[in-house]
């Protein structure tokens, strides 16, 4: 028997319709928690909605700054994107929405906590995988995989049945999900992989079509991975990505238009607007290129990549991630100096970079005459190098040969 349950409210459709819902088919408690990770909503009236809904109370609770400085900064620094296009944003935030919310319910004596992910998503996983890292005592409640609603379009219904006013139309049924990293939109006509996003869908970005001919430049300054700067001006990490986003997203840069794969099995098409984090990560990366030895910025692909499948797949509390911390850690120690950009119509390029660590080395990367590089050395250096597969082929004359003729 549940008697009072926590849900991570956001005011959308699918939990707007679980206040009733549950309610209805529990006959507990509602305590609503509203998490503000940047969303740029009226929060007040959101939780005034909740209350309308039928929410006994309904929690505000601002993590921006430690969204940014505790989610967003380590992922960063792991350079983690899902895919090789996916920025993460939504995935991101779950973590901290879920512990946010599993503090309410403890301190609110509850016995379940809810969402509203649907049983199609990959926010279910990532939510209850918190859940059971944080709290598993609790019980958990997934209405969209136990009641009847099968479709937005039905759930649409049922919150006017409820008389619970929701944002979504069955004409415009697009799932939205924002906060200061991205904004994504998915459903609707995107779920046709051909159609083209329309114009009015975007809300963090210009239109790169319309964005300003000159462009412009900005200059972001690091400290050890974490970026601490814009252009000159020493800033918060909150205020940072703030004036970030308002910049990059008036050039339109940070759009991505994909299919993925997601972790219960299907592809899905997803349109993100990452403005601040696309210019954000670019310039991590090439202030990696310059502070970072080779040996180590190549391992740390491989990290990156697996960081951001655990942040996708629901795992940011597990062991391996905070391993993977300490070795992000480690690499960060030189990435510290400052990296110009320059965003135009869309897209984002860096044009220069310095670092006090810098590995660069004028002399030896020149193709003029220098002083420090003996040429000769390179002989010694490829014959051991090539040794292996000098002696592969002197053993095996006849398995050379075979490559060669399948290759001409």
């Amino acid at each position: 028997m549940v008697k009072k349950v926590a849900l991570a409210y956001s005011g959308g459709l699918d939990t707007s319709v679980a206040i009733p819902w549950l309610r209805e088919h529990y006959g507990c408690e509602v305590i609503a928690v509203i998490v503000d990770v940047g969303q740029g909503e009226d929060l007040e009236a959101v939780r005034k909605k909740a209350l309308a809904s039928g929410a006994s109370a309904a929690h505000v609770a601002d993590v921006r700054q430690t969204f940014v400085t505790d989610y967003i900064v380590p992922m960063v620094a792991a350079g983690a994107v899902y895919e090789g296009r996916y920025l993460l944003g939504t995935a991101l935030a779950r973590p901290l929405i879920a512990l946010t919310q599993v503090e309410v319910a403890l301190a609110e004596g509850c016995d379940a906590l809810a969402h509203g992910c649907t049983g199609k998503g990959n926010d279910q996983v990532r939510f209850e995988l918190a859940y059971q890292a944080l709290a598993p005592h609790l019980r958990v409640i997934a209405p969209w995989r136990e009641w009847k609603i099968r479709s937005r379009e039905q759930a649409i219904d049922y919150a006017k049945r409820s008389d619970v006013p929701v944002g979504a139309t069955k004409e415009k049924p697009f799932s939205v999900d924002r906060n200061l990293w991205h904004c994504s939109s998915e459903g609707g006509i995107l779920e046709d992989p051909w159609a083209e996003p329309p114009r009015d869908l975007y809300q963090y970005t210009a239109d790169p079509r319309t964005a300003p001919d000159d462009g412009a430049y900005v200059e972001i300054d690091f400290d050890a991975g974490r970026p601490v700067g814009l252009d000159g001006t020493r800033l918060d990490p909150l205020t940072l990505m703030q004036r970030l986003n308002t910049l990059a997203g008036a050039h339109g840069v940070g759009r991505v238009d994909i299919v993925e794969n997601r972790l219960v099995g299907m592809k899905v098409r997803g349109v993100y607007e990452t403005p601040g984090g696309t210019v954000l990560l670019a310039a991590h990366r090439d202030l990696e290129a310059i502070t970072m030895e080779r040996e180590c910025a190549h391992y740390k692909l491989q990290i990156g990549q697996r960081y951001a499948e655990l942040i996708y797949y629901g795992q940011w509390f597990s062991p391996l991630r905070q391993a993977f911390d300490a070795f992000v850690a480690s690499s960060q120690r030189t990435v510290s100096g400052t990296v110009r950009l320059r965003l135009f119509k869309g897209s984002v390029m860096a044009v220069g970079r310095k670092s006090p660590h810098s590995l660069y080395d004028a002399d030896l990367a020149t193709f003029g005459e220098d002083a420090v590089y003996d040429q000769r050395n390179a002989g010694g250096f490829i014959t051991l190098w090539g040794l292996p597969t000098k002696v592969f082929a002197q053993k095996n004359p006849s398995l050379v040969r075979t490559v060669h003729e399948r290759v001409r």
